[in-house]
């Protein structure tokens, strides 16, 4: 049941009749890789041509302040998931940022989905598109709750088997350079995956999958994009369409695929009852120049934990039950396992901590947000806290292949007061300064006081696990 009442579903224009739809809703998430903060029409950008993103926004609702779980693959997608942040899991690591070919770990089975989570309260399931998670069993989608998968298990730059840089292979759009396969379920498919069709294909497989299970109860559907992440491929009919030049032809086909479920939705009469939520996974990789996205106004990227490496472009879509609106208000995608089993009468475990909130009164425009703190993880690291207006950097680092941008004398120090002391951390109001640049520590030694002891108590928190992506 949606935690909503009928007078507030009636200013909606909702009938009794309608009401009953709605009591589970069906649920899609679609997870961009890479995208940037900037890199849509209605986050800014002066080139790319996204119509239906544009449109979703307009008739949804719009979030500026939207965070991921970390700035790199894995521990975001771990975060997405879970509701938790990937350090609770294991899924985060000092020593390799994610998941590779080669690697042994996973998302533990411990660990439970929003796709276990609403398989109880009789959900279909299905995965389509990039994974990350672990890439053989017990780790594969269908081994955590998702009835069927379809997708490339990890990045699409992975297993590359030629020489030559990312750069020239992306002109020359040659798939065959990287050995990456396509599963189904658990039975490898294809290889290597022909990625020039890859995001059209995804999008073929979810509308497919909206025909096949709209008659047989509520459903969600996780498409998680292996694009615009390097190298980037684009479907013949997306080639030079864009006057962003191939990273601008990516954006507009993914533009597309949206498009293509929403309307999907519309056509089956499933719109009012399907929450649509797209996100991405973190910032623009800048390492890749012109061939990734921008953060927009945000300093920073992928990799790094200034506000373009966490803060994501978000669009939450359901006709005629959210109120339609741009939210100021913090959130992240840990968020949205609470809300997903709040919306549809699960109960959320009991057994464990969860670092997600249900933003339902946001949504409905019954409430004001409950958030208050962003982490900030690099690795296994807390780099950087934001509380209320306030962020505080202890440690920080600039995206992938830049140096540290403002190193600390000291890593941090536990105190017996359970505070931690560091050399002189940066404070930012992000939102008076959201590109941080103009530092006002010096005039605000409460604020990092304050922010200290949240630190601290946060990692009073912390269970040490297995780690996952050193096995």
């Amino acid at each position: 049941m949606l935690l909503i009442g009928s007078a507030t579903l009636s200013c909606f224009g909702i009938s009794d009749k309608e009401k009953e739809k709605t009591d589970s809703p069906n649920i899609i998430v679609i997870f961009a890789d890479d995208l940037g903060y900037g890199d849509l029409g209605v986050f800014g950008h002066p080139s790319y041509k996204t119509p239906n993103l544009d449109m979703m926004a307009f008739e949804g609702q719009k979030w500026t302040n939207f965070y991921v779980a970390a700035p790199v693959c894995t521990p975001s997608r771990a975060g997405l998931l879970t509701g938790r942040l990937p350090i609770r899991s294991g899924m985060s690591s000092d020593k390799r940022r994610v998941l590779f070919p080669d690697s042994n770990g996973g998302l533990p089975q411990t660990e439970i989905t929003i796709a276990k989570a609403l398989k109880v309260n009789g959900y279909q399931t299905a995965a389509v598109g990039k994974w990350h998670l672990g890439h053989q069993s017990p780790y594969l989608p269908t081994d955590h709750g998702f009835d069927s998968y379809f997708g490339i298990p990890y990045s699409n730059d992975m297993d590359k088997v030629e020489k030559t840089d990312h750069f020239t292979l992306a002109e020359n759009e040659r798939f065959q350079a990287y050995n990456v396969p396509i599963l189904r379920d658990d039975k490898e498919v294809e290889r290597p995956a022909d990625q020039r069709t890859i995001t059209k294909r995804y999008t073929e497989e979810v509308v497919e999958k909206i025909h096949s299970l709209k008659d047989n109860g509520p459903f969600f559907i996780y498409l998680a994009h292996s694009l615009p992440h390097i190298p980037l491929f684009r479907s013949e009919e997306f080639k030079d369409v864009s006057v962003g030049g191939i990273y601008g032809d990516v954006i507009e086909e993914i533009d597309w695929s949206v498009g293509q479920i929403l309307e999907t939705l519309k056509q089956e009469g499933l719109a009012e009852n399907t929450l649509v939520v797209f996100t991405s996974d973190n910032g623009p990789w800048h390492t890749f120049k012109t061939h990734g996205g921008t953060a927009g106004l945000l300093r920073g990227a992928k990799g790094g934990t200034f506000e373009g490496g966490m803060r994501v472009p978000t669009i939450f879509w359901w006709p005629g039950n959210i109120r339609p609106a741009v939210v100021t208000d913090m959130g992240t995608t840990m968020d949205l396992m609470p809300t997903f089993c709040a919306l549809s009468g699960t109960k959320l475990p009991e057994d464990r901590i969860y670092d997600g909130y249900d933003i339902t009164p946001l949504l409905m425009g019954t409430g004001e947000g409950i958030r208050e703190t962003v982490f900030y993880y690099h690795g296994q690291q807390v780099y950087a806290i934001r509380n209320g207006n306030y962020k505080a950097h202890f440690i920080t680092q600039l995206e992938y292949g830049n140096p540290t941008a403002h190193p600390v004398t000291n890593p941090p120090v536990p105190l017996e007061s359970n505070a931690t002391i560091l050399d002189e951390p940066l404070l930012y109001n992000v939102n008076v300064d959201p590109g941080e640049r103009f530092n006002i520590a010096a005039d605000h030694p409460e604020v990092i006081l304050e922010i200290r002891k949240i630190l601290a108590q946060h990692k009073a928190s912390l269970v040490p696990v297995e780690n996952q992506l050193e096995k």
